[in-house]
């Protein structure tokens, strides 16, 4: 048993990319922050690394500001993977049990699992990143999570497949391996941020994470304690900032300084609200112009299309309005002002902002989430002597 477990975290972002260091000791419940840092992604567009060199830099940056904050060299991490290619397809296993005594085995189960990938993916270029069984079925007995030992003549599997492009899939293990690191796992955003802000009854209830970053929107779907379904918009709070420059005729950096500062879903009440108007100085030469009003139209247009979206995405599942634990929204863009309110009008659910659960000492900040579930996935792995539940395809990049 080592004396302390010292877990990386690499987040990257289409906003920005965090490293964070931990160690916790054995036993005890705290962590301790050794290092944490950021800088602005560089090369990543829509949560997609498109410039593996420059995305490589910033990171081996980042690597040398913690290794300098904590003292000791870095080198691996637990990173994260996102984009709009990531999906999931629902598939079915078969095998039949292979002991004399009609005893299930570990083979067994390993051999129904890998019956269900035996798919046709929906790119060729398509790649299994993970596989989550939902339940087992012994013989037509279905609503098993675990059967080992059990007898049986017929094993089956229900699983969730969550599979990506496999030339985004290398981009990502590439930039890490080329910025010094190994890579101890790549963990999909949603399940990540799901791993920090979920409790487990929610879990086993029913319940919808979005984690609404800068480029893209992570959505995981829990019930019965399960993943059911997961999905990446390819947009997020960046395309506010966008539409808020466009809108008011300004640059991107002034847009986005109006969203931090007066950027709300809430929508004015008395008439006195409705007229008011505010101006913005920039660089004491030029004045903007605009209504709260003009603004908050600007964004729920944004909001309320994510919604719709989401909506959509549930109702695929039969899940539309009807999820009792609710929606939890996380992520730098559940920060936003009054998003909670437009999440329950738009998706009639209950809504709550999510933050990291069981870290005493760390920052309550829904942009961390992704960050903190990184740590707590790590930990789960570094701790637990044998394989998890889960099923993990290794992404394997071959270097000439």
């Amino acid at each position: 048993m080592p004396k302390q477990y010292i877990i990386n975290a690499l987040d990257i972002g289409s906003g920005s990319i965090k490293l964070l260091s931990v160690s916790r000791k054995p036993g005890e419940r705290d962590f301790e922050i050794l290092s944490q840092n950021q800088e602005s992604s560089l090369g990543i567009r829509k949560g997609v690394v498109v410039d593996v060199s420059r995305t490589a830099a910033t990171i081996a940056s980042l690597v040398k500001k913690n290794e300098q904050d904590c003292g000791q060299k870095i080198e691996s991490v637990y990173a994260n993977i996102g984009g709009g290619h990531i999906s999931c397809i629902s598939s079915r296993g078969l095998v039949s049990v292979s002991r004399a005594d009609q005893k299930i085995s570990e083979e067994d189960i390993k051999r129904v699992l890998q019956a269900a990938q035996a798919i046709s993916l929906p790119s060729k270029n398509g790649e299994i990143i993970e596989v989550f069984p939902k339940e087992f079925i012994v013989d037509g007995e279905g609503g098993l999570k675990q059967v080992l030992g059990l007898e049986g003549v017929r094993l089956e599997a229900e699983t969730l497949i969550l599979c990506g492009f496999s030339p985004y899939l290398k981009n990502s293990s590439q930039t890490i391996l080329d910025s010094g690191l190994q890579i101890s796992e790549l963990i999909p955003d949603p399940l990540a941020s799901a791993r920090a802000v979920l409790s487990l009854r929610e879990k086993e209830l029913g319940v919808c994470v979005l984690d609404i970053g800068a480029g893209t929107i992570g959505m995981a779907v829990f019930e019965e304690g399960n993943l059911i379904h997961a999905a990446v918009f390819p947009f997020g709070s960046g395309h506010i900032t966008s539409d808020i420059a466009i809108c008011l005729q300004t640059d991107i950096d002034t847009a986005e300084k109006i969203k931090l500062e007066f950027g709300t879903c809430k929508i004015p009440c008395s008439k006195k609200e409705k007229k008011a108007e505010k101006k913005i100085k920039i660089g004491g030469e030029e004045s903007i112009v605009f209504s709260r009003k003009e603004l908050t139209d600007i964004i729920e247009a944004r909001v309320s299309e994510v919604f719709d979206l989401v909506n959509k995405e549930l109702k695929k599942i039969s899940r539309q309005a009807r999820l009792p634990a609710g929606i939890v929204l996380t992520g730098g863009g559940a920060m936003l002002p009054g998003i909670k309110e437009i999440a329950k009008k738009e998706l009639k659910l209950p809504c709550r902002i999510g933050v990291a659960q069981g870290f005493a000492n760390f920052q309550a900040e829904p942009s961390l989430s992704t960050l903190y579930g990184l740590i707590l996935e790590g930990l789960d792995l570094e701790e637990s002597p044998k394989p998890r539940n889960i099923l993990r395809k290794i992404l394997k990049v071959f270097i000439p």
